[in-house]
């Protein structure tokens, strides 16, 4: 007699729902609204990759994408891992970060991490909602997740820390989440060699992509992110790469 056959594991579908409309930090005089949902336990990572294909994002256990009216200006993109080959400037900027160790960790918040967040916050984005962010609203957006995601420190050879990201795996790539970086080591450019590190981490790990949320091409904050060759963009036919 065979062995009785078990019944498949249902998953409660996700509930999404629309945010109020506020300002848009990208452009000015305009206002953005987000759908999101929330990932739960039971079907975070499977839902998380097939949404992330979809052009949605993460945050803590939330998941969301952009809905405005009469704007359709972020535009979700990827680099393509295996094909990218860095140009003179990048080549440069990863000779400025020789010095650089990168540690893996698991995904837990510290008061050292904390203090260089405090730092680049108040100087790269006064008035913003996360300067005023206190040490346990830094834990939640740190651990607080129902996914794969780790924390890449970046330190100097002295052992000092210049920076953190925070990154998730998925199926098909590595999604950068949020990083940051102490301001006094500007001039390395050290926001562009994280990202520099996470293609080559998402190579070792044999993932064809890496996942760096939106690009709007009317805003210079996100200009840095066409820099990173060849990229792709989500559009109403799919991913192709620009």
């Amino acid at each position: 007699m065979s062995a009785p056959t078990r019944p498949p594991k249902l998953v409660a579908p996700l509930r999404f729902y629309r945010s109020a409309p506020r300002p848009c930090a990208y452009l000015p005089g305009l206002m953005e609204q987000l759908i999101f949902a929330e990932l739960d336990d039971a079907s975070a990572m499977e839902s998380y990759d097939t949404l992330t294909h979809a052009g949605f994002r993460r945050s803590h256990n939330i998941i969301y994408r952009p809905a405005c009216a009469n704007c359709a200006a972020c535009i979700p993109v990827r680099i393509v891992a295996h094909d990218f080959e860095p140009d003179k400037s990048l080549l440069r900027i990863r000779r400025r970060n020789r010095d650089t160790i990168v540690v893996l960790a698991e995904a837990r918040a510290t008061i050292e991490q904390f203090h260089v967040f405090q730092r680049y916050q108040r100087i790269r984005h006064p008035g913003g909602d996360m300067a005023e962010m206190t040490f346990a609203q830094y834990r939640a957006m740190i651990e607080e997740t129902a996914v794969s995601t780790f924390v890449s420190e970046f330190r100097k050879s002295s052992g000092e820390l210049i920076g953190a990201m925070l990154a998730d795996q998925l199926g098909d790539g590595v999604s950068a989440v949020y990083s940051f970086f102490d301001p006094a080591h500007e001039s390395a450019s050290p926001g562009t060699f994280m990202i520099l590190w996470l293609i080559d981490e998402a190579r070792r790990r044999n993932l064809p992509y890496v996942y760096l949320g939106y690009w709007i091409e009317e805003s210079p904050k996100m200009s840095y992110k066409t820099r990173f060759r060849p990229i792709e963009a989500l559009g109403g036919k799919g991913w192709a790469r620009i």
